[in-house]
């Protein structure tokens, strides 16, 4: 989505100091799927850039 040089300055953005991956996706979508308890949540990934909003 971005220009290959921007990924270390966008990075440094993010409180985790990392870019998102298509596993940190995966793993809230099997989390929410083994959570039956859990209803009706927004769960924001995003590295902890909502964090306190």
């Amino acid at each position: 989505m971005h220009a290959a040089e921007a990924q270390e300055a966008l990075a440094a953005m993010h409180p985790l100091g990392r870019m998102g991956e298509v596993d940190d996706v995966v793993n809230a979508i099997i989390y929410l799927e083994n959570a039956p308890f859990v209803t009706g949540e927004i769960v924001h990934v995003d590295g902890g850039q909502n964090a306190g909003h």
